[in-house]
């Protein structure tokens, strides 16, 4: 299952599919992130447009909101053939479950449901000072973790520091999908729980998502495939 998901962090579609054109040629094409900027900038046919191309989704609106909201926006999600999507695990057990009801589809079909732990431009500082959230940030993450297991849901984004913990406290099966991803000779911008794939790899990540280190790099195809090499082998 392990994968390298490109976040396709632009304002319009025609930055994006631009930027996918340069991966026409070849053999595999890359698993790609649609947030919220390209998302609420060229709306869903956006999401159409790179499905049909042949690369898979994942749709990354963090979902937070009332459970009944997030189950009916779930519901017109689920026509758009994602294979992943996500919520903010702060939103209780019960949203989260919602969420799952309103993802599935007729047919009992649905895209992998994951949830956010916390951002990985949040630091313990800032959780406990501006958040007023007083466990540590470790705890915080296993017990988010614990409850979207039990909600139902297949995983959940943390940093990739924290991967080795989601896995203690769900299991190896439990999938943790990890942001913040840097080569080891590159800045670290705005993120501040980072780690390079080979790490991520190492301490149990199942899916990195690296934005600028390949949007923004001179030879794009060549960084995604360093990724690659260093995260799968």
């Amino acid at each position: 299952m392990r994968d390298v998901i490109i976040a396709c962090d632009f304002s319009s579609a025609e930055e994006v599919l631009a930027f996918l054109d340069k991966f026409s040629g070849c053999e595999r094409k890359p698993f790609v992130k649609i947030g919220m900027e390209l998302f609420y900038g060229a709306g869903p046919s956006i999401v159409r447009e790179i499905k049909k191309r042949g690369h898979k989704i994942f749709l990354d609106l963090k979902l937070h909101d009332i459970p009944n909201t997030v189950k009916k926006t779930m519901k017109v999600l689920s026509g758009l053939d994602v294979d992943m999507t996500n919520v903010h695990a702060a939103g209780t057990i019960e949203m989260m479950k919602a969420a799952l009801e309103g993802l599935q589809k007729p047919d009992g079909t649905r895209p992998l449901l994951i949830a956010v732990t916390q951002l990985t431009s949040t630091s313990e500082e800032r959780m406990q000072k501006e958040l007023l959230i007083n466990a540590g940030i470790a705890e915080t993450i296993g017990h988010y973790a614990a409850n979207a297991k039990e909600a139902g849901l297949d995983g959940v984004v943390c940093s990739p520091l924290e991967a080795s913990i989601v896995k203690e406290a769900c299991g190896k099966e439990f999938i943790a999908v990890t942001p913040g991803i840097r080569f080891a000779d590159a800045a670290a911008d705005d993120q501040v729980r980072i780690t390079t794939p080979a790490r991520a790899r190492e301490i149990g990540s199942d899916f990195i998502v690296v934005g600028r280190p390949i949007t923004a790099s001179e030879d794009p195809v060549a960084a995604y495939n360093r990724c690659v090499k260093e995260f799968i082998g």
